[in-house]
């Protein structure tokens, strides 16, 4: 979302990002950058109510809500987030001409209303998974399988892509204590004036365009025997490497067994493992980096096209499995280290291991070496890479599509004005 807000500033813009106060630290550095750049970003900070909804202090983010059982009130803290929103704009202005939101703050649809100006959705997915979603609700093709594990074809896209039913993405999982959240979120998207996705025509074509018609969003964690699969087979694949250990997935089983093993002794001098938030765009940009393992979420599947790296691919859950038939399959960039199932939010010990060490070695040795074929997939990253880059020149797509977006609101704001 940062990323969009700067988008827009740079298009002469006056943007506001709102966000909670231990988000706040997550911008911050970037809002000063830019305005320092002379662009017209402001940051607004709404308190959090953690308390009143019985939720850990500084439970802000679905990544920080320690167990399933207290999803719904976190959807419950979100949406306590309106008034005190509305308040501030009525008292600061100037007024919005257009509201930007996640799917999952569905009140913002009332809000946009309540101030005549438009919604967009802003979807942390690619239009390839986003139209396969929508084509298989509409569709249905998952009802004729016999079994989860039996492929399908997924209908009314512009190349072959089959899935299991074990594949698709959580909102095909029926959640009765959250269904009605679900469906506010998608009766708000279904009334929202339009969608923004983080894309390019070129990475997803076909998609983007069949995705333009009108159309009737990790939480998971790898479980400690998991992770000491993926360390034990970065080690013996005699490849330099850096890991990046999560804090959520940092258990005391985990730092026991890096003590006790002296991991990062054994590693020290080929790789590098780093505790909590790594600086992944800067990693990923290095010219000594030649491959990415990931877990398919689209913002890093976006930042390992832009760095031109081949991927590893590791789905968990939602709809990182589609996004990694387009990073092998359509795409061809990337290497499948293997999962067949997905690992639901509060069964990841039920799962357990999914992946053993030498699936990795393997895929990293496919990876890194991979004969012709591996030589062929690390020009396509690179071609894929300077298209992408292109776009985001002056001249380039995603600049001109967000002329188009901004062109688009003001003439909608005008016609809103005219009504009044």
């Amino acid at each position: 979302m940062i990323d969009m807000a700067k988008l827009l500033a740079q298009h002469g813009v006056i943007t506001s990002l709102v966000t909670t106060p231990n988000n706040t630290s997550r911008f911050t550095k970037s809002v000063r950058r830019a305005r320092a750049a002379g662009l017209q970003i402001r940051l607004i900070e709404i308190p959090f109510p953690c308390r009143e909804v019985g939720l850990p202090l500084g439970c802000e983010n679905l990544d920080s809500v320690p167990s399933r059982d207290l999803i719904r009130r976190f959807y419950t803290a979100l949406d306590k987030l309106q008034e005190p929103l509305e308040q501030y704009l009525q008292e600061h202005g100037p007024p919005p001409s257009c509201i930007i939101s996640d799917k999952c703050l569905s009140w913002t649809s009332k809000m946009a209303r309540k101030f005549k100006v438009p919604r967009l959705v802003f979807h942390g997915m690619g239009c390839f998974s986003l139209l396969s979603s929508h084509n298989v609700k509409l569709y249905r093709p998952h009802l004729s399988v016999k079994s989860d594990s039996e492929p399908f074809l997924i209908p009314g896209l512009p190349v072959s892509v089959q899935i299991t039913k074990a594949q698709l993405p959580g909102s095909f999982v029926a959640l009765p204590d959250l269904d009605d959240i679900r469906d506010q979120m998608q009766e708000a998207e279904s009334n929202a004036y339009g969608v923004v996705v983080n894309t390019f025509t070129e990475l997803e074509a076909g998609c983007v365009e069949e995705y333009k018609t009108p159309l009737t969003r990790s939480q998971c964690r790898l479980v400690p025997e998991q992770l000491i699969e993926l360390g034990l087979g970065l080690e013996a694949s005699k490849q330099p490497f850096i890991w990046v250990i999560k804090t959520g997935d940092r258990s005391e089983e985990m730092e026991k067994w890096l003590m006790e093993e002296r991991f990062e002794e054994r590693i020290q001098g080929r790789g590098l493992l780093i505790k909590g938030w790594a600086p992944q765009v800067l990693i990923l940009s290095h010219p000594a980096i030649s491959g990415f393992l990931t877990h398919c979420g689209w913002n890093s599947t976006i930042e390992g096209v832009c760095s031109g790296v081949p991927m590893i691919t590791w789905p968990m859950f939602a709809e990182q499995f589609l996004n990694e038939k387009l990073i092998v399959e359509i795409l061809r960039i990337g290497v499948r280290v293997g999962v067949e199932l997905p690992v639901r939010w509060g069964e990841e010990e039920k799962v357990g291991v999914l992946v053993v060490k030498e699936q990795v070695g393997n895929a990293i040795g496919m990876l890194m070496g991979g004969g012709e074929e591996g030589e062929r997939r690390r020009i396509r990253a690179q071609d894929l890479r300077s298209v992408a880059m292109s776009k985001m020149e002056n001249s380039g797509s995603a600049h001109r599509n967000i002329s188009v977006l901004i062109q688009d609101i003001m003439e909608q704001a005008f016609l809103d004005r005219d009504k009044l």
